[in-house]
């Protein structure tokens, strides 16, 4: 990365073009601000906020690109009090402001939808949820029925513009819309294993109801009614956090779950059944906040880890 990582410098999130495999852009988002490669995040990357000409360091605690960016070129960063939205790849942006205590930004969930419907989440520490649905310009509060604002993870339905279904993950327990976030109901997650500090839906919720939600001191858990009722994985291995959950985008067919612990990578070919590392003898002492898997959790397909550290490895 062209500025230096200093210590303690996480990266918060990743976020991978819909056409990565050929055009190879990414971002991370950082504790000191946003980061762009074009090269797959092999080795080069580039401050992503030079056009903003900021006198200090300016957070990216989250991170997420349009569906449609091959044409619209958007992209969205959290910073505290607002988010930056970018029309042309992270050149240049402008700020939409949320709040005012200003909240910090903890998650970004963009509709599947969105070239259509111009819908965008955003999750925030101690001020729930906002809603725009004018591509990032202007956001409103839309916490109706949300009892515990500290959101810290989010995950939309890939079938949202029919079911309009978004979970999000508090230091309670989990809590579900399925009227595009206008109401929200807590679902029967065991409290005694909050915070949830992530989530994945399945490729295929429509129809199987199948979403992971990952904690901060208890693992795993996998419910197949839609959050109605829970089971833990792979107590022997996954015993506290879990940072990030990636689903096969061929989820269930192809039924590989990787699970992203403090300071390991693990691999379930199962749908969570059995668990094994993701590569053996890989060094992430570090620690490991976050992953994308640009082309799939196949062997041999690559990997995008951030680190507590402030690096980003493609594996």
């Amino acid at each position: 990365m062209s500025k230096e990582t200093e210590v303690g410098d996480i990266v918060y999130g990743l976020a991978i073009s819909p056409n990565f495999a050929q055009d190879g852009i990414c971002f991370a988002a950082r504790q000191s601000g946003l980061y762009r490669s074009e090269d797959g995040g092999a080795a080069s990357w580039s401050y992503a906020y030079n056009s903003l000409e900021l006198e200090e360091a300016l957070a990216a605690m989250a991170v997420a690109v349009s569906p449609d960016f091959e044409s619209d070129r958007s992209v969205f960063a959290g910073a505290l009090g607002g988010v930056l939205y970018s029309l042309d790849s992270g050149e240049n942006w402008q700020v939409a402001s949320l709040a005012s205590p200003p909240p910090a930004v903890s998650a970004i969930a963009v509709s599947p939808n969105f070239v259509q419907d111009g819908t965008l989440f955003v999750g925030t520490m101690e001020d729930g949820v906002f809603l725009s649905s004018d591509r990032g310009k202007r956001f409103r509060r839309w916490n109706f029925g949300l009892l515990d604002l500290n959101v810290l993870s989010m995950a939309i339905s890939p079938a949202f513009a029919n079911d309009e279904t978004l979970f999000l993950g508090t230091e309670t327990g989990v809590f579900r819309s399925t009227n595009g976030g206008r109401a929200w109901r807590e679902v029967s997650f065991p409290i005694d294993y909050a915070p949830v500090i992530s989530l994945a839906l399945s490729p295929d919720y429509a129809n199987d109801g199948v979403l992971f939600a990952g904690t901060e001191a208890f693992g795993l858990f996998r419910s197949e009614d839609r959050g109605k009722t829970w089971s833990r994985l792979g107590e022997d291995v996954i015993k506290d956090v879990v940072n990030a959950i990636v689903l096969s985008p061929e989820f269930p067919d192809t039924p590989d779950v990787l699970a992203v612990l403090g300071t390991t990578l693990l691999i379930s070919r199962d749908g969570g059944q059995t668990w094994a590392d993701w590569k053996a003898d890989l060094d992430l002492a570090q620690g490991v906040s976050t992953v994308v898997a640009p082309q799939g959790l196949a062997p041999g397909a690559p990997l995008l880890v951030g680190l507590v550290g402030g690096d980003v490895l493609r594996l």
